[in-house]
């Protein structure tokens, strides 16, 4: 809205308007704002919860090596999340853009649909939402989705055009401006994939682009519920979710910038994808939100995020990486978030297994993942896995998992030079 309005108020020449124009104010306004409301809002949502006893039960108390007792801990903090995004993402952002409509729209309706699942949890239903029709909403976003990008005139990519200066090729100028399902594929030299070359059966012409766009909708929408769930799973520990999600916003924050910067993107080599410079803005208001969240979800916990906000962030993850053609990174970049789920899936395999043999097997000592390091052998189990002997303590998980994030997120980045 103050970007709108800037623009009215530059043609009376008030002084200092003009300041909206640049991105990078812009997002650094967002980060501020959105810190501010989270810590300010976190603190009364808190004492609103408590007051009106919206508790979740004790969390694994018994198994905390400090004995700390998380009775009477608020949930559905995910509100406090959605409120310090949104705000400044209005405030800020350019509400005309696509992208930045896509973003509010997909945390607003992953919001709704943890909000649901929080509510439903907190009111005796410990199960929640039904799986079926949760996987339903995130499917239907997902088609939502893939659909908006290919009908939207502004969601263009302009890609690379090279020539050879001796025995180098270097990049001259830009293609013109087309509607395209490229994505790229870390590693490769040649590192941009269109999804119709998947189909090399049908020859070249509008069906076979049809097809293409419908593979993109389709990889769209695994994608979001693979990364929304993958978020899901990875909270269960204070500061888990909130610590991770912000690590893996500030890679795409980079990645979203260089795309959008016709220089930057030339230089490194990479699509160069118009108005994607606008997503930083909603970056920064979602980094913020989670930093400043972490500062009551923190261990120990003084709130939950729920569903409301694990499914929120995952969902802007996805969004944003499908957005800026880089959800093919997303099994690096959110390397924590699929081994979370890939962990839930052995699990279930390899017990399912033991159970038709009569006996009980299991891969990790308890799944999600990040619990195998806090629970100890059950007797008469065989474990496929069973290191470490001890527990270890939550913050130290928690810290551990953020530091193998930061890891994948340098990896990340570096797949725009390694190929």
């Amino acid at each position: 809205m103050l970007y709108h309005l800037s623009q009215f108020l530059k043609e009376l020449d008030i002084p200092g308007v003009r300041m909206f124009e640049f991105v990078s104010f812009r997002a650094l306004m967002a980060l501020i704002i959105s810190l501010v409301i989270s810590m300010w809002f976190g603190e009364y949502f808190i004492k609103y919860m408590r007051r009106k006893k919206i508790i979740e039960g004790a969390r694994d108390a018994a198994i905390d090596p400090y004995g700390v007792q998380k009775k009477g801990v608020p949930s559905m903090g995910g509100v406090v999340i959605l409120a310090a995004v949104i705000i400044p993402a209005l405030l800020l952002g350019k509400l005309t853009n696509v992208y930045v409509l896509l973003l509010i729209a997909t945390i607003v309706f992953f919001g709704l649909l943890g909000f649901l699942d929080d509510k439903i949890k907190l009111g005796g239903n410990k199960d929640g939402l039904s799986p079926r029709l949760k996987m339903l909403g995130q499917l239907t976003f997902g088609c939502i989705v893939g659909i908006t990008l290919w009908l939207s005139p502004q969601a263009v990519v302009r890609e690379n055009v090279t020539r050879e200066v001796g025995e180098k090729k270097v990049v001259y100028h830009k293609s013109e401006a087309r509607k395209s399902t490229v994505t790229t594929v870390p590693f490769f030299k040649n590192n941009n994939l269109d999804y119709y070359e998947l189909i090399p059966f049908v020859p070249n012409g509008t069906t076979k682009r049809a097809i293409g766009w419908v593979l993109f909708i389709i990889a769209t929408t695994i994608v979001i519920c693979a990364v929304s769930n993958g978020a899901n799973l990875n909270d269960g520990m204070d500061g888990m979710c909130a610590g991770n999600s912000a690590i893996i916003g500030t890679t795409l924050g980079i990645l979203a910038y260089v795309s959008g910067h016709i220089e930057f993107a030339s230089y490194l080599n990479v699509m160069y994808i118009p108005g994607s410079e606008e997503i930083v803005v909603f970056i920064c208001a979602f980094v913020g939100a989670l930093i400043g969240f972490l500062w009551y979800n923190a261990y120990p916990a003084k709130v939950f995020m729920g569903d409301t906000g694990s499914l929120a962030i995952g969902g802007v993850i996805a969004v944003t990486a499908i957005i800026i053609h880089k959800e093919l990174l997303i099994p690096i970049l959110c390397g924590i978030f699929f081994m979370e789920s890939v962990s839930v899936m052995l699990q279930v395999a390899y017990a399912k297994k033991g159970n038709k043999k009569g006996e009980k097997w299991r891969v990790f000592k308890r799944a999600p993942f990040h619990d195998h390091y806090r629970h100890k052998m059950e007797p008469g189990v065989k474990y496929l896995i069973k290191k470490p002997d001890g527990l270890l303590f939550e913050s130290m998980i928690t810290t551990r998992f953020w530091i193998v994030t930061i890891i994948l997120a340098a990896i990340t980045i570096l797949t725009l030079k390694i190929r």
